[in-house]
């Protein structure tokens, strides 16, 4: 590469790490003059980079936003990076999914041979949700946009909110308007989500993304109001667990403790947010939760060991309702056994 070209990716890639460059420091960083330092960032202005110079006791040099997209430099990492969240992008149900798998192709094109093996060699699948339940939950792009400018703006939205399909009323032009203070935009299950103080219920509302329309103009600034739960995750959490309206706890509503004929380091791999006590060689205690009693004892019945409940009776009764279930499953229709039992 010739020095001059070589001298100007180093100049650039100075200026993008860091605001403010005064110019003495950049050419020491450099090893090179002051005048010599004025004419590459000529130079770099010339190809498209908004480079602005500002005055001071030390004068120097800033990279500033433009107007239009200049040449784009990067370190390996910062490549590597690029390159995996393009692949994640193409999974996230925003709308961007063609837009990010061809900027996915323009990026590893241009990597040399050593980060196209890396990249090459971390394919990303996106598991949990069926092609047509992708499809369903599409959100178009302008809409994020607009949703996140909303919340940016501290501004109160006014949107249609589709009904939910197989209400009988699923044309979103039809919903009357609400109107929400928007707080946070989120992603949970492959969907994106509003979270949002709707003004007209005064309470704390999840929106699905997909079923919103915006409506222009927005309304007036709001003050943001404290959200229940301390953050935006327990808050959402504890709304897809079935907790309470007040969004106060992100735990499970149901929780319950038993015994299990299994090693804890055994269970302890597959019991996600549930805790293990160690009993013995081949014994644990597990408490665990979920949003019923019989999706609790299910949960636990997956565990393939003799199993104690220690309590409460609610989680008790859930599996003797099972059991019955499970053995009428087992039965044909005129009460014989099955052929597989």
């Amino acid at each position: 590469m010739p020095k001059t070209s070589a001298r100007l990716l180093s100049l650039l890639s100075l200026l993008q790490a860091r605001r403010d460059w005064p110019g003495a420091l950049l050419a020491e960083r450099l090893d090179i003059s002051p005048r010599t330092v004025r004419r590459d960032v000529d130079r770099l202005r010339e190809l498209g980079y908004p480079i602005v110079a500002f005055k001071g006791p030390e004068g120097g040099y800033r990279l500033d936003a433009g107007t239009d997209l200049p040449p784009l430099l990067f370190d390996d990492e910062q490549a590597v990076a690029l390159a995996v969240a393009l692949q994640i992008a193409t999974t996230t149900g925003a709308g961007i999914e063609e837009a990010a798998a061809r900027a996915l192709t323009t990026v590893r094109q241009v990597m040399p041979g050593r980060l196209r093996r890396r990249i090459d060699m971390l394919q990303v699948t996106a598991v949990g949700q069926s092609t047509t339940a992708r499809r369903e939950s599409q959100v178009d792009s302008g809409v994020l946009m607009a949703l996140g400018a909303a919340v940016h703006a501290r501004e109160v939205l006014r949107f249609g909110y589709a009904s939910p399909p197989g209400s009988g009323d699923d044309d979103p032009a039809m919903t009357a308007p609400r109107r929400a203070e928007p707080h946070h935009l989120v992603t949970w299950g492959g969907r994106w989500y509003l979270v949002a103080w709707d003004l007209d219920r005064e309470d704390w509302r999840t929106f699905r993304a997909d079923r919103i329309t915006p409506r222009v103009p927005t309304g007036p600034r709001f003050t943001p109001r404290e959200l229940p739960g301390g953050d935006v995750a327990t808050f959402v959490a504890s709304r897809f667990r079935g907790s309470d309206d007040s969004g106060s706890s992100g735990d499970w509503p149901c929780h319950g403790e038993v015994i299990l004929g299994l090693p804890a380091s055994e269970v302890s791999r597959y019991s996600h947010d549930g805790v293990v006590e160690e009993l013995g060689p081949d014994r644990c205690r597990l408490v665990l939760g979920s949003w019923s009693w019989p999706g609790l004892a299910a949960d636990i019945g997956r565990f393939d060991a003799d199993i104690e409940v220690v309590g409460p009776a609610e989680l008790r009764d859930a599996f003797g309702q099972l059991a019955r279930r499970y053995a009428s499953a087992a039965t044909g229709p005129l009460g014989e056994e099955s052929q597989y039992v």
